[in-house]
């Protein structure tokens, strides 16, 4: 569960990191009052605001009401702006990320720091970002906090803030089951204080019984996204334009793994988990339809699953709905002959690998 930035930093301030003052507000009207200059910023759950319009500077009330016509209603990545976020303007000396997330492929929290933050942080060079994994037994130790200053060449009373920051910041990791706990940027001011300027967090779903605090947000969800919900069904929004529908999470994320790695990108996927009902199967179809990906790579593995059944589902969806949309389909297992026969018939793009799906794949959004 993703939190709003607004939310994120009710977290943050309540074990002890320093915020910005700020109010959340849907019209100028209720920021009246507030003192300017102010910062407005759209609040959506993805990232990428400033660089789509969805953050702009006020100087006075009426530049605001200017920027609440501007932001209310804009879409940032799908993600229709309903509130935003205005804030006190910070004298801003500089800029630095921080944050703890989930390296699964380690199995272990992985620690990222730099001293160069803020909306390009993403082109920051590798080698002038600081990465530690830390044991969920031994937790942040100091040895750790020793190296990162020594990496990102911190005078001794940065490191000591820094340091001071990064066990508050993962005492709250832990102890609100995240995910993702980010700070980017971490705001260094003229007057030498350090400031969250913006906070990502995203808690555990599986969590969620332990934090009845967070049962009724928004949760920004769009209206694809309201339907897979109702329906059971994962539905997850990426940035790219390719749709990805398979079974189980771990062949859904290695689908998208080898795409990426073929010049391919996930638009959206949808993990149609251990289900063979077609007309389950067609509502999935449906679905990824309202998304209008530029290509279906369609991945299936029957274990339990029947793969003909699964076939079937999919052959009525594009026959009922007459979709054009190409789609790439891999699928193995259970009556795995049967289901390459129904998927050859509906007109779909056969691949015995997936390696050779993802080529077909970028080679059909290429045509």
């Amino acid at each position: 569960m993703k939190l709003f930035e607004s939310k994120g930093k009710e977290l943050l301030s309540k074990y002890g990191i320093p915020i910005p003052k700020g109010v959340v507000a849907s019209s100028a009207e209720h920021v009246k009052d507030f003192p300017y200059p102010a910062v407005v910023k759209a609040q959506v759950l993805t990232g990428g605001r400033g660089k789509a319009g969805g953050i702009k500077f006020a100087q006075n009330y009426e530049e605001a009401e200017e920027a609440f016509d501007q932001i209310i209603g804009m879409e940032i990545k799908g993600y229709k702006v309903k509130q935003v976020l205005v804030e006190e303007k910070l004298d801003v000396a500089e800029e630095k990320y921080l944050s703890f997330t989930i390296d699964r492929s380690a199995g272990s929290t992985l620690l990222m720091a730099s001293t160069e933050g803020g909306m390009d942080v993403d082109s920051v060079p590798d080698e002038r970002i600081f990465k530690a994994h830390i044991s969920s037994l031994l937790g942040l130790q100091p040895f750790i906090l020793r190296n990162l200053a020594k990496t990102l060449e911190l005078t001794k009373e940065d490191a000591k803030k820094i340091s001071h920051i990064l066990g508050i910041l993962y005492d709250a990791y832990e102890k609100e089951d995240a995910e993702l706990l980010e700070v980017n940027p971490l705001i260094l001011t003229k007057l030498g204080s350090y400031v969250a300027g913006d906070a990502k967090v995203t808690i555990d779903d599986n969590a969620l019984y332990r934090h009845p605090e967070y049962k009724d947000l928004d949760r920004n969800l769009d209206p694809i996204e309201v339907k897979a919900k109702k329906k059971g069904i994962s539905f997850v929004k990426l940035d790219g334009d390719i749709g990805v529908i398979a079974n189980g999470a771990g062949l859904t994320m290695a689908t998208l793994d080898v795409l990426n790695a073929k010049g391919g990108k996930g638009g959206v996927f949808l993990d149609l988990g251990g289900t063979d009902d077609p007309q389950r199967v067609k509502e999935a179809f449906y679905l990824m339809e309202m998304a209008k990906p530029s290509v279906i790579l369609l991945n299936i593995f029957g274990g339990i699953t029947k793969c003909d059944t699964v076939a079937l589902g999919v052959k009525e969806a594009l026959e009922e709905r007459k979709i054009e949309i190409p789609v790439v389909a891999r699928i193995k297992g259970l009556h795995e002959r049967k289901a390459k026969e129904i998927l050859k018939d509906a007109g779909m793009i056969p691949a015995d690998t997936i390696p050779e799906a993802a080529e077909e794949v970028v080679r059909a959004r290429d045509a």
